[in-house]
């Protein structure tokens, strides 16, 4: 198991090694950014069968994902050219409501967590025409009244607003405002010269959802199956890797998940490079949505751009702290209190949405040796 920690966190890497060498994990990266400093940096095991993992492998992270695009739009917003209290409409002109506003999407609560219509996977990635569905029809339900997880549709709609408001892509955005100063290895669209660096998904087992036992009329299967996506095959493939699905698709390592989200945890600007101000990092906790979330069927409190602290994901710790996770157990926690990130990138995905034991371990495990250099 390559990598470096400093010495209070060594049962964090030895919790890896052991993870690695019964198979919990397969190929993994986990790193903690603590007062600036990269306090573990671990990666090890298969990226492929045949191939290790490198200290720069990539791999898809899911919505781990999200918090990178939210990123963007909150140092959109920290520089004017984005306001979160602004309908969708005035910048997505074809947006068909004006009662949609920005940080509606941030916070799940627009009512636009997937499309009515069919899509599929090739549709999905045609964002000019997916995004065009998305601001053609009517939300699932009434905006800004209650979470829906927007699983795939995310990434979309924030697209569409910054199209309009700065006439060039989410990913181009992120790319030039957010990973470029950073230098951290982390891609809405993985350039052709990395393609060779990704790691391949192993897919969780079969059966990780009971849909029979999901109350009828639910909207997790119409967000799930619209469009579906093969999680162990297709997403596998240079097609999927090149695009930009930013609510879901980013590619990265914990390292580089960690260095951007940093920026968070630790007031804003990190080595000399500011993105975000006070006054925009104290929006990210203003509660958008306290209660069941109308498409995961679990109670979540959404801030803006972050879920927040909450029992349905009982290793986060409380405090200022946000965070998002990824299918199959990615996670990045943010906790601005002990300006500490935590991330955690994996290949082989279990049945995980909010919370799951694995990566509940290494959380739990890497705030308590935090207590170490406290």
């Amino acid at each position: 198991m390559p990598g470096s920690t400093h010495p209070a966190f060594a049962p964090l890497a030895e919790l890896f090694e052991a993870n690695l060498a019964d198979g919990t994990d397969t190929g993994a990266s986990l790193a903690v950014v603590h007062d600036g400093e990269l306090v573990a940096d671990l990666w090890g095991g298969e990226a492929a069968p045949g191939r290790a993992w490198e200290r720069d492998t990539l791999v898809h992270t899911w919505s781990v994902t999200k918090t990178m695009s939210a990123l963007t739009m909150l140092v959109l917003a920290d520089r004017g050219v984005v306001d979160l209290d602004a309908p969708v409409a005035t910048y997505w002109t074809d947006f068909a409501r004006d009662d949609v506003l920005v940080r509606h999407v941030l916070g799940h609560t627009s009512g636009y967590a997937g499309w009515s219509e069919p899509l599929d996977a090739a549709g999905l990635m045609d964002l000019p025409y997916a995004e065009a569905m998305l601001a053609a029809q009517q939300p699932w339900w009434e905006p800004g009244t209650a979470s829906g997880y927007h699983m795939l549709s995310h990434g979309h709609l924030l697209d569409g607003i910054v199209r309009g408001a700065t006439g060039s892509t989410l990913a181009e955005q992120f790319r030039t405002l957010v990973a470029e100063p950073m230098g951290a290895d982390f891609h809405l669209g993985v350039p052709e010269d990395a393609l060779g660096r990704c790691a391949d998904l192993v897919a969780p087992p079969q059966g990780t959802i009971d849909i029979a036992a999901l109350p009828e009329g639910n909207l997790l299967v119409p967000t799930l199956a619209n469009p579906f996506i093969d999680v162990g095959g297709f997403c596998n493939t240079a097609p999927w890797r090149r695009v930009s699905v930013a609510a879901a698709n980013g590619h990265g390592n914990a390292r580089s998940v960690a260095r951007i989200q940093s920026v968070v945890s630790h007031g804003g600007e990190v080595d000399g490079v500011r993105l975000l101000s006070k006054e925009t990092l104290d929006r990210i906790f203003e509660v958008q949505a306290d209660g069941p979330d109308l498409v995961l069927l679990v109670p979540l409190r959404w801030g803006i751009g972050y879920a927040l602290p909450h029992p349905t994901a009982p290793a986060v710790p409380e405090g200022r702290v946000c965070w998002w996770t990824g299918y199959g157990g990615s996670i990045v926690v943010n906790d601005l209190d002990r300006r500490t990130t935590v991330a955690y990138a994996m290949n082989r995905m279990v049945g995980h949405f909010t919370s799951s034991p694995r990566t509940d371990g290494y959380l739990r495990t890497a705030f308590a040796c935090l207590e170490g250099v406290l």
